[in-house]
């Protein structure tokens, strides 16, 4: 099976990182400044800010997050099963954008943990056109649009949902997933 794989919230427990330090830019920069939707992954979208806001934080704090950030608790173990299975996984994610530093850092902790992935594609925000050039037979992603726009054209997707991101219903192209465990489970489920 060729799966398609994020990186942010998926391989890398960065969105955690992300979101504290989110909310201290707006506890201490912005007088305290509220989340206006919790469950949009992304600051852009939770946050009401301004375009000058977005890169002082940015600026700020984007590469410290992910300075701080690990491979997601359990990745390494499914990893390594469904490798030895002989499935193929191709990263395609939006990482590297911001700064060149956000993918040295990505490769730093996928390269740490001696993780070797068939394919690397950074920088990408349309990830439908690069799922289907790769033949992609699912993709695993924690943004909701994403997955949402993959569904629709027809890829298989697992939605690795955290606690407060919008909850979507489940279908024959969308299973939510919360833990590598259930990645795991539903990976082995489709080969049935």
């Amino acid at each position: 099976m060729r799966i398609g794989i994020d990186l942010d919230g998926v391989v890398i427990d960065s969105e955690t990182s992300f979101r504290t330090y989110e909310e201290i830019f707006a506890i201490e920069n912005l007088n305290g400044d509220k989340i206006v939707d919790r469950e949009e992954p992304k600051f852009q979208s939770r946050y009401n800010w301004t375009k000058e806001q977005e890169d002082e934080f940015v600026n700020k704090y984007l590469l410290k997050a992910a300075s701080e950030s690990n491979l997601m608790s359990g990745f390494k173990a499914v990893y390594e099963r469904l490798k030895a299975q002989g499935h193929e996984f191709v990263v395609i994610t939006a990482r590297g954008g911001y700064f060149k530093e956000m993918k040295d850092d990505a490769l730093r902790v996928i390269n740490d943990n001696d993780i070797h992935f068939d394919k690397f594609y950074w920088h990408i925000n349309d990830k439908l056109e690069l799922c289907q050039k790769e033949k992609v037979d699912i993709m695993i992603d924690d943004d909701w649009r994403i997955i949402k726009r993959l569904s629709e054209n027809g890829i298989k997707t697992l939605y690795f949902r955290d606690t407060n991101l919008k909850k979507m219903p489940e279908n024959d192209y969308i299973k939510e997933v919360n833990n590598w465990g259930d990645i795991y489970r539903e990976i082995l489920n489709m080969m049935k």
